[in-house]
């Protein structure tokens, strides 16, 4: 076991030592399990849930041969959490410890680590019935589902799927070799697709407390954000603020959120503490749901609603960063910037900072917080005021990029699939009658890849500590993002007026082929047994060329059609008369 709580499993190919067997009395296998202690392993509540019954927890990673070591286990009366299902379905609890009648080594147990969820790569352990020797599955943490802090995992091919015997295992962070939680179930759905599911560290530490001493990583939510005594004594409660909380924690599609909570505004204060308490895997408890339960609906954010919630006052850029990466799990080059180690991350999080305007440097905090916006990640930013701070942040962070996101969309559709259908119109007949786009469509391309730099144009000025100079990409000054939206909006329209010009001259263009189809035939019918009309003929073929060269000038076309109709029309008279030249009309 890793000093610092970790587990030192070396190559992911090896079984871990801290997988655990679990077999029935019959013999059977009945699931997993993760060796916390010399004599403690957790398991799943289903798995050991005839309590009465005598266990055999077998340790298939620290065989030295061929013989597996097995010892007698049963449930700890004080440790075991049923499977249970709320009012809506939604599931619980399902947790258990196991008491080793001998202890196993020190050495072999692993210890839970506290780390955020969103994206992370796992691998898991178990004991399924055509692998009941152990076989090692992989999977993708999807995000937060039902209102226990229970997680979703997609299994990274169909074969992974976490079938019986693979409930109670421990779930293997990829990029940190920490153990972040356990297996509970797989299902499959009435479509075929398959989920299994996972209860992370903070979960099963709400749910047995006990766990906590085997557990690692700091907890989610500084002191000073939780629900105090007071808070709940006198229910204190802005039900539409928290209706807004609650929204945002269980994820409405805004990425960021930006608040004012006064420093006197006790009834505001109280009200985010709630949110956050509750929307914390670990905090929140049955106590604190049943009292929540008799608010309006609508006020109560799932757990799992976020992944970090600091209290920024006083604090530099660089200590919070460091709190976020530590959160990740990004400590593995710890030299590198701050900002350079969340931009090459594959996780995500949600992150909650309060008092942004109370921070040391509150510049330098949102220059961290661009950087982790623009990865993706969530962020709920409580400001003490309305002030100057505030107003830069909601620039910076939700009005400038979501106009931004706006007008790259528009460029995107500009330079891609109305630049096709321009290209497709323009390789059938020539642009007539409306202004060329081209010089605009060039500017659009250019203002594209300025508001869509490359990740290594976009390196910061941070120190090389990483400390108090992150930054994300510069946003653009409104007058710059203003002029960009005009260009957009006038190449847009040049290009929808170019590209409605040649769906129209296209469809001309047809029209004129079936006009000469049609005086084709008359041509036909009246030369027959006179003599060749030569001019006529070069006439036909004139316009003929025209019709069928590509890009065609319909303008061109048009006047060699007429001209040939018009012989025509000669040649054959008015209905009832006389051919030209002699002869009855036919």
């Amino acid at each position: 076991m890793a000093t610092d709580g970790g587990v030192d499993d070396g190559s992911s190919l090896e079984t871990p030592c801290w997988a655990v067997r679990v077999r029935r009395a019959d013999g059977r296998i009945a699931g997993a399990g993760i060796l916390l202690s010399p004599d403690r392993v957790l398991t799943c509540a289903h798995v050991v849930q005839d309590r009465e019954e005598r266990f055999t927890a077998e340790f298939v990673g620290a065989a030295p041969g061929l013989a597996v070591p097995a010892v007698a286990a049963w449930v700890d009366e004080d440790a075991y959490v049923p499977d249970s299902r709320d009012a809506d379905g939604d599931p619980s609890g399902d947790v258990a410890l196991l008491r080793l009648q001998h202890p196993r080594p020190v050495g072999e147990s692993t210890l839970l680590y506290r780390l955020s969820a969103p994206h992370r790569a796992v691998q898991m352990y178990g004991f399924p019935f055509d692998h009941n020797g152990g076989i090692w599955f992989r999977a993708t943490i999807v995000g937060g589902c039902g209102r226990d802090g229970q997680v979703q995992l997609s299994p990274t091919s169909p074969g992974e799927f976490a079938s019986p015997g693979c409930s109670g295992s421990g779930v293997m962070d990829t990029l940190t070799g920490k153990v972040v939680g356990m297996v509970l179930s797989g299902v499959q759905d009435r479509h075929g697709n398959l989920f299994s599911f996972m209860s992370p560290a903070e979960t099963i530490v709400r749910h047995l407390p006990q766990v906590d001493r085997w557990t690692r990583g700091r907890t989610a939510v500084d002191d000073r954000l939780r629900t105090t005594r007071e808070d709940a004594a006198e229910a204190l409660l802005d039900e539409p603020f928290a209706r807004r909380l609650a929204d945002w924690l269980q994820d409405d599609g805004k990425q960021v959120k930006i608040s004012v909570v006064p420093a006197g505004d006790a009834v505001r204060a109280a009200t985010l503490r709630r949110a956050i308490t509750l929307a914390d895997r670990e905090l929140r408890t049955s106590a604190s749901v049943d009292r929540a339960s008799l608010d309006s609906p609508g006020t109560v954010p799932s757990a799992g609603g976020h992944d970090l919630a600091v209290d920024a006052a006083g604090l530099t850029a660089a200590e919070i960063g460091e709190r976020i990466v530590e959160r990740m799990g990004l400590w593995q080059h710890p030299a590198e910037p701050l900002a350079e180690r969340i931009r090459a991350a594959k996780v995500t999080l949600t992150l909650v900072v309060v008092g942004v305007d109370e921070a040391a440097d509150p510049p330098a905090l949102l220059g961290l917080l661009r950087v982790l916006r623009a990865q993706g990640n969530r962020l709920l930013l409580v400001f003490r005021a309305s002030n100057a701070v505030s107003r830069q942040a909601r620039y910076e962070l939700v009005v400038e990029p979501e106009r931004r996101a706006l007008l790259v969309d528009r460029l995107r559709r500009v330079t891609g699939p109305m630049a096709r259908d321009l290209h497709r119109g323009r390789a059938a007949v020539l642009l007539q009658g409306a202004p060329s786009p081209d010089q605009g469509l060039v500017q659009a391309h250019h203002v594209l890849a300025d508001l869509e730099p490359a990740k290594t144009d976009t390196a910061d000025t941070a120190d090389t500590a990483g400390t108090a100079h992150t930054a994300a990409p510069e946003a653009h000054p409104e007058p710059v993002l203003a002029r960009y939206e005009r260009l957009a909006e006038r190449v847009d329209s040049a290009m929808t007026t170019a590209i409605e010009t040649l769906g129209r001259l296209r469809v001309k263009r047809r029209e004129l082929d079936g006009t000469m189809r049609a005086y084709q035939v008359l041509h036909a019918e009246s030369v027959r047994g006179t003599e060749e009309d030569l001019t006529l003929d070069a006439l036909r073929l004139r316009a003929h060329e025209l019709l069928r060269t590509r890009p065609c000038d319909v303008r061109a076309a048009e006047a060699a059609v007429e001209a040939y109709t018009r012989r025509v029309n000669r040649l054959i008279g008015p209905p009832g008369g006389q051919r030209q030249g002699g002869g009855s009309a036919s």
